[in-house]
């Protein structure tokens, strides 16, 4: 007898990137900054050190404004979660009963069907169009959360303001959820359209922009009255202490964070004009990754020849990336030793 539910039993878990437990990989399969966080972070979090035997504020109150301040938005459009996986799980949780449907298009974040499937949703993928945009005919009109990641991870690509109209008025008894992980790197976000679309929902996260994925913070946004009925279901002590006051410094020092994003758009910039140099076809990105296609050798030999280098890229053994890899943006002494690492494979 299985004391599991059917759904749960059934669903495969979500595989996360390869992370190595001894030094000296170059380590660009995770889509985290390669710099660190802004010293006002780490300052503030050995000063909050001596509170660890309370309980952090449970609304992550200061964050939330400060947020509100930096957005252009009321504090009560916003919800601070334990990473943006957790707003995820947070609206699906809310929004979405067994059998209800989901919908993510393909190829995405894989997540989404794991979230789907926790709730016992009927989970349907839409094929991007040839050029990664949305197809013509959608079909989503009966779904009760839409995701749409912006920009699309793995392949970097960007969606209009009028895609993301055009998603909010089809579906008509659920949210549209765009997901803007890698919002920064793009330099749009969804957020003020919220005033337009009430079914809309944003999620950023501290992981990738701010340096801070060892943190676990996220940012939810919507309504005012979507978000107090999200909170009903958030843990109610889900940010700790320190990442609060983590979150808080972070978005602060704006100069630190607007400088060390130039810093990896350059080397995305760098990235994508070298590897085209090599001949290797790379899809224009507006993240903190590339998208490369191989075919001789094919993308799995690359990927197993860099690892034999010690350098971790993410290969996705799936149609329509079985023949690409995704590589996260690194420092320019990680970027000098993957293009020389793929230059001698691609000679040999």
């Amino acid at each position: 007898m299985s004391y599991i539910r059917n759904n749960v039993e059934d669903m495969n878990g979500y595989i996360p990137g390869y992370q190595p437990e001894e030094e000296g990989w170059v380590k660009l399969n995770q889509n985290e900054n390669p710099y660190p966080p802004s010293p006002r972070v780490l300052d503030a979090i050995r000063n909050e050190l001596g509170s660890l035997k309370c309980y952090p504020e449970t609304s992550s109150a200061l964050v939330r404004k400060e947020a509100a301040k930096l957005y252009g938005i009321a504090p009560e459009q916003i919800l601070v979660t334990n990473g943006s996986d957790e707003m995820l799980r947070i609206l699906l949780e809310s929004c979405v009963s067994p059998g209800d449907e989901v919908v993510a298009f393909y190829p995405s974040y894989t997540y989404y069907r794991t979230l789907a499937a926790m709730q016992g949703a009927y989970f349907r993928l839409i094929d991007f169009s040839d050029d990664w945009g949305l197809p013509e005919k959608l079909g989503v009109e009966d779904a009760k959360v839409v995701f749409l990641p912006n920009p699309n991870a793995p392949s970097g690509t960007l969606f209009s303001e009028g895609d993301i109209a055009k998603l909010c008025g089809i579906v008509l008894d659920g949210i549209v959820v765009v997901d803007e992980a890698y919002g920064d790197f793009a330099q749009v976000s969804a957020i003020q359209m919220l005033k337009d679309y009430p079914n809309l929902v944003v999620t950023r996260t501290f992981s990738k922009s701010y340096s801070l994925a060892g943190l676990r913070l996220g940012l939810g946004f919507a309504s005012q009255e979507l978000i107090r009925q999200f909170d009903k279901v958030r843990d109610f002590y889900d940010v700790d202490r320190l990442a609060q006051v983590g979150a808080l410094a972070a978005l602060q020092d704006q100069d630190y964070f607007r400088s060390n994003l130039q810093k990896v758009i350059n080397t995305r910039s760098r990235l994508t004009k070298e590897l085209s140099a090599l001949g290797v076809e790379v899809i224009p990105s507006q993240a903190n990754f590339v998208l490369a296609k191989f075919t001789n050798p094919t993308a799995k030999d690359v990927y197993q020849q860099l690892r034999e280098r010690k350098i971790l890229v993410r290969y996705f053994e799936t149609p329509r990336l079985e023949d690409c890899l995704r590589i996260s943006i690194g420092t320019d002494e990680e970027t000098d030793k993957l293009i020389s690492a793929i230059a001698s494979i691609l000679a040999d």
